[in-house]
Formats: structure tokens, C-alpha cells, sequence
């Protein structure tokens, strides 16, 4: 399998994430609500010290580096790791999407505050998730000794981490500066 077979399935992975959790919501309404309160109650708490938009922005690219990182190492167990952790946050950002619209939000402010970080942190975490397939297929598959195989896709990995940290560099800032104001809750 290639690489972009393998990102898009990534990718396609959150969409398939997303579509459940709006089934899911559609069907739970009253599970959903309560999940929902659980997530804005455990962010809440984290959110409780920011008070400038620096402070959201290290907090969001903080917590964004260790999801990468997990989905890269764990890319090498089978892949599965950054299929669960991608299938996850669709399921989570679906629930949260039909919740919201089903409150009365507008799409237009809900996909306001998804879309504009969003575009670039899901591909992040698929490029972190591919490193570590890619290095996970290496050992499997590549050529020379098991540890030469496991050094090359370490470094393969690690390569497609660094990319995907940058991205998130890029994701938070757009998520703690630009999206509030678009979506009109400025801290």
C-alpha cells in the first residue's frame, strides 16, 4: 500500500469517526448531551488558567505534539493506534457538531469554528499516524536486518513527525487567534 492510499484511509477514517458520531448523537440525543458535558466539563478545567490567547495556543499545540507523537509510535503496533486515535476525534467532533446544531447553533458557526484549524490538524495527525505505519511497514517489509529495518523507519517516522508537529504549530495558532474571532468568542 502507498502512502497517500494509506493517509487517505487515515483521513478517510476521521470522516467515517464524524459520520457515526452524528448518527450516534441522532439516535442518543440524551448520551450524546451527557458525553458532551463530560467534554466541556474535562476541557473546562484545562481551560481554567487561560486567560490570553498565548496561553490557549501553547495549551491547544501542547496537548495537539502529544496525540502526533502517540499516533507516530504508535503507528508502529499494527497501525491501529492512529486509526483508533483518527476514528476518536471524528467520533468526538461529530457528536460535538450535531449537539451543537442540535442546541440551535448555526452550521455556518459551527463548521466557523471547526474548518479553519481543522483543515490543517487532521492532516497533521494523519502525516504523524502514516510516520509510524510507514515505519511499522519497514520492519515488515524492508530490507537488511530487523534492527537496520527498525532504524530507517524510525527515522522515516520521525521525519513525517516533525512535519506533522509543524502543522500543529501552525493548526494552534490558527485555532487560539484566528477562530475566535471568526466564530465570536474571543477570550
Amino acid at each position: 500500500m502507498n502512502k497517500s492510499k494509506i493517509f487517505l484511509a487515515l483521513l478517510g477514517t476521521f470522516l467515517i469517526g464524524v459520520s457515526l458520531g452524528i448518527v450516534f448523537t441522532v439516535l442518543n440525543p440524551q448520551f450524546a448531551e451527557n458525553l458532551f458535558s463530560n467534554l466541556k466539563q474535562l476541557f473546562g478545567n484545562k481551560l481554567d488558567g487561560v486567560q490570553d490567547n498565548f496561553s490557549l495556543f501553547k495549551l491547544i499545540f501542547l496537548n495537539n505534539t502529544r496525540v502526533a507523537i502517540l499516533a507516530a509510535f504508535g503507528g508502529v503496533l499494527f497501525g491501529v493506534v492512529p486509526l483508533g486515535i483518527l476514528f476518536f476525534n471524528g467520533f468526538l467532533v461529530g457528536i460535538v457538531v450535531e449537539y451543537s446544531y442540535l442546541q440551535g447553533e448555526s452550521l455556518t458557526k459551527i463548521l466557523v469554528s471547526i474548518l479553519p484549524h481543522g483543515v490543517v490538524e487532521i492532516p497533521a495527525f494523519a502525516i504523524a499516524g502514516l510516520g509510524g505505519i510507514e515505519w511499522y511497514l519497514e520492519i515488515i517489509k524492508g530490507e537488511g536486518t530487523v534492527g537496520e529495518r527498525f532504524i530507517k523507519g524510525f527515522k522515516i517516522a520521525m521525519k513525517m513527525l516533525g512535519v506533522a508537529i509543524f502543522l500543529l504549530l501552525i493548526a494552534a495558532f490558527i485555532e487560539a487567534y484566528v477562530t475566535p474571532n471568526l466564530a465570536g468568542y474571543n477570550l
